[in-house]
């Protein structure tokens, strides 16, 4: 039974896990962000692999809207395989890992550590390799992931980017909507039977692209990466820019479409952006809370309408694992144990 797997249950137990994180790493994240100010820190490097680099993603727009960080994504194999380490300069380093043992991410952190620069590991497992090279580390707090598909750990990751980022602007705003996260995250789990009744009609689709812009192009790549972990669907990532440079040439009738697309300022590029979907006769599956939107898909998934759009990731994610959960199920997959995958992959 669907509801008796790991991958269900994990799901579904975002609302605490969330509640958990903002409530237990406050205290490291307030000395963490204090350390940035006295260093004057202007850029972050980002270690992570898979769905943690999505969560870095995620880091790359917020980091950078809100607290004006130039955010990047390190090139782990620099460090580990060809050994030519760039320099971090005063930079923070900081390492996204479930699991805090892949040794190419491990590398990007120690090397930081020896050339002097601050460091930082969001991890599951604090005492973990990843850990023992940072001089601060966030618990995720996520309890045994036992479904190889990560969830909790996922929304988790980002939680602990969102609060860094509002400490560090000591946005009370900010502040007080996180403390709503475990709520709106409770809120849109209600979609679960409608997804369900879905997924039916995609059971046998194989290829589509998952659309995403700003805060949300974290969700395009986390998405896709869970369709195809969980369905072993051929689905590719981009922002809507992106698409519009080439690869909209492969949408004809019928061509799936997973457009996420919550309310925030780059929703007027998107109207037009969806408009140009439906006149070639795409398929789109619309995760929105905008009516326009919703009205424009041929699937319909609303969100509530009350999120602003920095901590929309959070919430878009939800109908998004939900949807790979049950067409992976519609088609007969183990959705606790995709083919060909472990919990924990280790690279160099």
């Amino acid at each position: 039974m669907l509801t008796q797997t790991h991958l269900y249950q994990e799901i579904h137990e975002q609302p605490s896990v969330l509640a958990t994180v903002l409530e237990q790493e406050q205290e490291t994240i307030g000395r963490l962000a204090a350390e940035i100010r006295r260093r004057d820190i202007t850029h972050v490097v980002i270690a992570a692999r898979g769905t943690s680099d999505n969560a870095g993603r995620y880091a790359q727009y917020l980091l950078g809207a809100v607290n004006g960080l130039t955010v990047t994504l390190s090139a782990p194999s620099l460090f580990s395989i060809y050994e030519r380490p760039p320099r971090f300069g005063n930079a923070l380093a900081l390492g996204i890992s479930q699991s805090g043992k892949s040794p190419d991410i491990v590398a990007v952190l120690a090397e930081a550590r020896r050339q002097g620069a601050l460091t930082a590991a969001i991890t599951n497992f604090p005492t973990s390799d990843l850990g023992q090279q940072a001089d601060f580390v966030i618990g995720l707090h996520a309890g045994q992931e036992r479904s190889v598909a990560a969830t909790k750990t996922y929304t988790a990751e980002l939680a602990i980017v969102a609060l860094l980022s509002a400490t560090l602007a000591e946005n009370a705003e900010m502040l007080a909507t996180l403390q709503r996260l475990p709520e709106l995250v409770k809120q849109v789990l209600i979609v679960n039977d409608q997804v369900a009744g879905i997924a039916e009609r995609y059971r046998y689709m194989q290829h589509c692209v998952v659309i995403g812009r700003g805060f949300n192009y974290a969700t395009a790549f986390e998405l896709a990466l869970k369709m195809k972990e969980l369905t072993y669907t051929i689905v590719e990532p981009y922002s809507s820019a992106d698409f519009l440079h080439g690869p909209m040439a492969v949408i004809e009738p019928g061509f799936p479409v997973v457009l996420i697309a919550p309310a925030g300022v780059v929703l007027p590029e998107l109207y037009s952006f969806t408009e140009t979907l439906k006149e070639r006769g795409a398929e789109i599956i619309a995760i929105s809370n905008d009516p326009h939107i919703l009205e424009l898909a041929r699937t319909p998934l609303a969100l509530m309408q009350d999120i602003p759009e920095w901590l929309s990731p959070l919430i878009a994610i939800i109908p998004g694992q939900l949807l790979a959960m049950h067409l992976a199920h519609t088609r007969d997959y183990d959705v606790d144990r995709p083919r060909g995958l472990r919990k924990v992959t280790e690279t160099r």
